[in-house]
């Protein structure tokens, strides 16, 4: 955080989660981003980034108390797919990350190095 921004920049994640619940994350944990909630993931679909959970996945979350409808506030069962969008200050993207398997996500000083190029 201190490296982007050193460069001017701010960090703001996108969730389909309610307000609610992330007040209650921002306290838990401290975070000092802004936490912006996409109600529906109309933002996560404009981009191309909303999915919903097979079945399979569906009755895994239910199986393990994840209640996605109570954290989303819609019974929609959608996610978005994790994306890292970098915008330059007149709001064009400069870089853009988005891959289905959540588990592949860009290293922190990949963000830090193309903030520094702008």
């Amino acid at each position: 955080m201190d490296q982007l921004e050193a460069h001017g920049a701010t960090l703001v994640a996108i969730t389909p989660q309610g307000a609610e619940h992330n007040r209650e994350l921002v306290e838990k944990h401290k975070m000092t981003i802004d936490l912006l909630t996409d109600p529906g993931n109309e933002v996560a679909a404009a981009f191309g980034l909303k999915f919903t959970l097979a079945p399979e996945i569906k009755a895994a979350y239910q199986k393990f108390g994840i209640d996605l409808p109570a954290l989303n506030g819609d019974d929609s069962w959608t996610l978005p797919m994790p994306g890292r969008f970098v915008a330059d200050t007149s709001g064009r993207l400069r870089a853009v990350d988005a891959d289905p398997d959540y588990t592949h996500r860009p290293e922190p000083q990949a963000t830090v190095d193309v903030v520094a190029s702008l």
